[in-house]
């Protein structure tokens, strides 16, 4: 856990790494199997959260980026869990708030009904490959220029505008937000392939630095 311990990281028992991404989907999947509802994760989450969500025959909702955005959809769509792809678990039986402790307790929750190590567990999710990027911007470069003309390049694709914008192809997502503390676009992606993917980022940088 982190020092204030709101997110939640986890080693399994051959000691590899879990995936913090993969703390509130497995989380999500405890609920879900105990109470069927609406689940919330903001865009830069991993969509195994939307897959695992739609498996249970549930909705799933995006939200914009920070603790009180997701918190207020959760709100909003009366969501039965929700958080953040960082291992912020949020359960609003108990409080709106990102919590580990709470996430320790629905983690193994799920080990003991499913009765599996940890590593085992891990196999039931997919295995995907996120990937975090930055492209520095120019301070005469405007943001809605360069993300109108990716709307353009990639308008085949879905287009999210709830932060900044977030590009949804068949296999893969790419997610582009302003930074508020230095002159950088962060880039976001997820997808099958990990050469695809990066490929796809530099190819949406060359297009941000034409």
């Amino acid at each position: 856990v982190d020092p204030d311990v709101d997110r939640l990281a986890i080693v399994s028992n051959d000691g590899s790494f879990f995936g913090e991404e993969y703390t509130l989907v497995s989380c999500a999947d405890y609920i879900l199997s105990q109470q069927l509802g609406p689940t919330v994760s903001n865009l830069s989450s991993s969509k195994s959260l939307k897959e695992l969500t739609e498996k249970y025959n549930c909705k799933y909702y995006y939200s914009a980026v920070g603790e009180v955005n997701v918190v207020e959809k959760m709100k909003e769509v009366g969501a039965v869990i929700g958080g953040e792809g960082n291992g912020g678990v949020i359960y609003p039986d108990l409080h709106y708030g990102r919590d580990a402790l709470v996430g320790i307790a629905l983690f193994l929750s799920l080990l003991s009904n499913k009765d599996k190590t940890t590593s085992e567990l891990r196999k039931e999710y997919p295995f995907y490959c996120m990937i975090k990027d930055k492209v520095s911007l120019f301070e005469d470069r405007k943001i809605d220029d360069v993300f109108s003309k990716l709307k353009n390049i990639y308008s085949n694709a879905n287009i999210i505008n709830i932060d900044g914008l977030k590009i949804e192809f068949d296999k893969e997502w790419l997610h582009l937000r302003k930074s508020n503390t230095e002159p950088i676009i962060r880039i976001y992606a997820e997808g099958n392939d990990e050469i695809k993917l990066r490929k796809l980022i530099d190819e949406t940088k060359n297009i941000i630095n034409e």
